[in-house]
């Protein structure tokens, strides 16, 4: 009689155990997919680039979270003008800001005509300076 209880009592706590790592397992697995949902859902404001020198033309939007500025082609906004380098700056969105920083380039990055040296933030109505062209810094849709 008293190994039947025993077997009832471990088969219990068998059921028992699995039923909390069941539990647990399901707690985990809903919490990594609310923050992946919330991670999902944050926007990256798009941000306009107009050239100063480009008279009618409309400005260039983006909203991926990081853009390079340079002469090669390949870069996300390709200026053709020789005092600008292949890769010279670099826009990116990080702690709900954009960020801009110079990659190394020949003739500087200005913001404000302050060159920058650090990752610096920018906000709506800088004017950015790559080599010799001006560039028009619109923020839109903050979050």
């Amino acid at each position: 009689m008293s190994a039947i209880i025993v077997l009832i009592l471990r088969f219990f706590l068998a059921a028992a155990l699995y039923g909390f790592l069941g539990w647990a397992l399901f707690t985990v697995w809903r919490e990594l997919k609310a923050n992946s949902d919330l991670i999902n859902s944050k926007q990256v404001p798009s941000i306009s680039l107009l050239r100063a020198d480009a008279g009618t033309q409309s400005p260039q939007v983006f909203v991926c979270p990081e853009i390079v500025i340079g002469r090669d082609p390949n870069c996300e906004y390709s200026i053709a003008h020789e005092t600008v380098s292949a890769h010279h700056a670099r826009l990116s969105y990080h702690h709900k800001q954009w960020w801009i920083e110079d990659l190394q380039s020949t003739n500087g990055t200005f913001l404000n005509d302050e060159r920058v040296f650090t990752p610096t933030v920018m906000i709506t109505g800088d004017e950015l300076r790559c080599g010799q062209i001006y560039l028009q810094i619109v923020i839109n849709g903050k979050s």
